[in-house]
């Protein structure tokens, strides 16, 4: 009787790869890079096992918009205290930290539970096109998005 491959932590291999984001789409460039923190990408994909591989995301402040979201897209923040409610547009983002924008485009592609956080771990986000993730010797992950 044949059985299915489950993974396991014994028998996962992990890469590194490296996406550079200049002139990428943010939700298209998202939703790649969560698949392959997910492992969706490898044949050994078991849903309850964390599979994925380290993604090193760099040149996130040349990342692309489409539409008008520069102007009306918001990230909402709370203080925890009333009428604490903030609002940030995403040109202020872009602006002030490049790197949370691509971070929270990839975790809101993540599962919500500890599994999601684990695999949220494994991604490196960069503003600028250097990193210090060099003796990992991290591969280019060619993403043929627009």
């Amino acid at each position: 009787m044949k059985t299915t491959f489950m993974a396991n932590p014994n028998t996962i291999e992990r890469k590194w790869y490296v996406v550079d984001a200049e002139g990428k789409t943010l939700g298209r460039l998202a939703a790649e890079v969560a698949k392959v923190l997910r492992g969706k990408n490898k044949p050994t994909f078991t849903p309850h096992v964390d599979t994925g591989d380290h993604v090193i995301v760099v040149n996130a402040e040349k990342i692309r918009v489409t539409g008008k979201k520069l102007e009306q897209k918001e990230y909402f923040r709370h203080s925890g205290y009333p009428g604490g409610s903030r609002f940030t547009k995403l040109s202020m983002m872009l602006e002030k930290q490049p790197e949370r924008v691509v971070e929270m485009a990839v975790r809101g592609m993540l599962p919500k539970n500890k599994l999601g956080a684990q695999q949220y771990r494994k991604l490196n986000v960069y503003a600028g096109p250097e990193h210090p993730h060099a003796a990992q010797k991290p591969e280019v992950l060619e993403i043929s998005v627009r």
